[in-house]
């Protein structure tokens, strides 16, 4: 448990509900198995296209947790008022200032433009369409590593080794994913994974025949 996470509620405006799914999709057949129950939770709506804040500077509010993603999240307050969620990035703190817009500086938790971020420099948040909002690194420990830039195009290279051609207009944040520690974490117990909303995976042999190709025997 991070002690420098925020220990009340989160920030009521920027929550929605969700309705859980349980594993089915709209014609009430199960499209991905072992999934149910767990403990309700509130979407907190993340900003990641960051792209309509260019120039205004945004201070970190408090660090917190997100049962929705491996990742922490970061309540940043805007010089004009607003409030929004981001990936908290690696090393974050209280009081750190981020900036979005392609004149910002090359630090940790700023958003800019693949054009204006130098070759070799480590990201997060990735867009692969201008303007949709990140879509690639934004799980807990993850980054990628911009390779070289080609015209209108970018070479990024995945944590699993995968080179993606991205825009050269998309836009990425500085720096790593926070929370690295996330996959050393102890479960505990079998009902920690129930809270989580995941159920037990039956083994396809002590199944019957009619359940599964490696169902039925003696």
């Amino acid at each position: 448990v991070n002690p420098d996470l925020h220990k009340g509620a989160p920030h009521a405006p920027l929550l929605e509900k969700q309705h859980q799914k349980s594993g089915r999709n709209n014609n009430g057949h199960i499209t991905t198995r072992h999934k149910g129950g767990g403990h309700k939770h509130h979407y907190r709506v993340v900003d990641f296209k960051r792209n309509d804040k260019d120039g205004i500077p945004a201070k970190i509010e408090r660090l917190e947790y997100d049962p929705n993603r491996s990742a922490n999240i970061a309540l940043v307050l805007f010089a004009d008022g607003e409030r929004r969620y981001i990936i908290a990035p690696k090393g974050a703190v209280v009081g750190q200032v981020v900036a979005n817009g392609p004149e910002a500086p090359i630090k940790a938790g700023n958003n800019l433009p693949i054009r204006n971020i130098p070759v070799g420099t480590t990201i997060h948040c990735v867009e692969i369409l201008p303007g949709k909002g990140a879509q690639i690194a934004r799980s807990a420990g993850t980054s990628a590593v911009l390779l070289a830039r080609e015209g209108i195009y970018a070479q990024v290279r995945l944590r699993s080794g995968e080179v993606r051609r991205v825009h050269i207009e998309c836009r990425a944040t500085i720096g790593e994913v926070g929370n690295e520690e996330h996959s050393l974490r102890q479960i505990g117990k079998a009902g920690a994974t129930r809270w989580r909303g995941i159920r037990p995976t039956v083994r396809g042999v002590a199944m019957n025949p009619v359940d599964h190709p490696h169902g039925g025997g003696e």
